[in-house]
């Protein structure tokens, strides 16, 4: 999947923000922090599992999530968040 249907989904966008904020986490917490539903948490896990941006790992019952810091799409992402973070910033400090 290219890096701009990655980025299309606000889901996404919001579990790699909390990811990148608290390193790793439980799914739940996960569902809580991106103020979601577990479904749609769940579903865009695994495509960015799939594209090898996170790692799931089992505890038991337990999934731990992270964000997989050494692959390039990683990476990049996380640049392109920050890069529009900062740009929505600056447009809300120019209207007031």
């Amino acid at each position: 999947m290219d890096l701009g249907r990655l980025m299309a989904s606000s889901c996404r966008q919001k579990i790699l923000i909390a990811l990148s904020k608290v390193g790793q986490t439980h799914v739940m917490d996960l569902v809580r922090r991106v103020n979601s539903t577990y479904c749609q948490v769940n579903r865009n896990l695994q495509i960015l599992e799939c594209e090898g941006i996170v790692d799931i790992n089992y505890y038991g019952r337990l999934r731990m999530i992270k964000l997989n810091k050494e692959s390039p799409k990683t990476v990049t992402l996380l640049k392109v968040l920050k890069m529009l973070r900062s740009q929505g910033s600056t447009r809300k400090s120019s209207r007031t």
